[in-house]
């Protein structure tokens, strides 16, 4: 049995889910562009090709294996994208929580079902279909479960809304002993730097006490504001609008003091090794056309 368990974004990781780019599938049409800036780089003829973000995923493997983390990879399925694992599942505690995600994407989950099959069948739980939430979405600090969302009145056209209230529900029913937060977040179809897909898209937390945010990613200032309090303004990296749109605040976090970044965020760079982390640099910048970047490509099962 795989003995899961996550209980925030930085502790040391043991074990995770790295999605795949082999055998991705022939670039989408406009039609089936799930997200603004996927759209962006399907229209200029930019989208990334298999090979490029083969080797980027690579790169982030080398990482993993440089600290020794156990990395699972989903099964192949041909022509599919399987690359953000981290929208498909996620761990709370030790428990899997099968995300239900945009019916076209239902295969991914099949491709790791050959993981979950390892973990204790009474802590994997699906909810039930009403509920919509994924995983870029659900971010653990301590006591505290922060959730991205869109309240607007409407969701349903929004094919880029991820995670509805009644998932916020669900989590706080599920987990009644911790603080369920949820961030109502801005939503754009048509322009992605007005766009935050997830919560991670706008704010993650880095080491024991900072994260990078962007102010305009909430619909409310006072979601904003709620982070700023938490955190001390002092402890928070602010990303500008173009920042946000190359997915800055999308890094991953082996260790309190070791994050995995992309190798052009150089401002954030920067500050991360000004405040002591050790930042494993690495190539990532066409899977980022995708609109995901680093958090979006993994599923934690096991932090210290």
């Amino acid at each position: 049995m795989l003995p899961i368990n996550v209980k925030d974004e930085t502790s040391r990781l043991r074990v995770v889910i790295l999605g795949s780019a082999i055998n991705n599938g022939p670039t989408p049409t406009v039609d089936e562009a799930y997200d603004p800036k996927s759209l962006e780089h399907i229209l200029a003829g930019t989208y990334p090709v298999e090979a490029e973000m083969i080797s980027e995923m690579e790169a982030f493997n080398k990482v993993f294996q440089k600290y020794e983390v156990k990395v699972f990879r989903p099964q192949m399925i041909e022509n599919y994208n399987q690359i953000f694992s981290r929208d498909i599942g996620f761990v709370i505690d030790d428990t899997f929580i099968k995300s239900n995600i945009l019916p076209d994407r239902e295969r991914e989950l099949e491709a790791i079902q050959y993981i979950i099959d390892q973990i204790d069948p009474k802590k994997v739980v699906r909810p039930p279909e009403e509920v919509h939430i994924e995983g870029g979405d659900v971010m653990l600090w301590n006591d505290y479960i922060f959730i991205g969302t869109y309240k607007g009145s409407d969701y349903k056209d929004y094919i880029t809304a991820r995670t509805n209230m009644q998932g916020v529900q669900y989590l706080k029913e599920l987990f009644p002993n911790k603080i369920v937060k949820e961030f109502d977040l801005v939503k754009s179809k048509i322009e992605a730097r007005d766009n935050a897909l997830h919560l991670d898209c706008c704010f993650q937390p880095v080491g024991t006490n900072k994260g990078i945010i962007y102010k305009s990613g909430f619909r409310e200032e006072a979601d904003y504001m709620f982070l700023v309090k938490l955190f001390g303004k002092g402890n928070l990296f602010h990303i500008t609008r173009d920042e946000m749109y190359d997915m800055n605040s999308n890094i991953f976090s082996i260790a309190p003091d070791v994050v995995v970044s992309e190798k052009n965020f150089t401002r954030l760079n920067n500050w991360l090794r000004e405040q002591g982390f050790t930042v494993e640099e690495i190539p990532y910048a066409e899977i980022a056309k995708q609109e995901g970047l680093l958090r979006c490509s993994t599923l934690p099962l096991i932090r210290d």
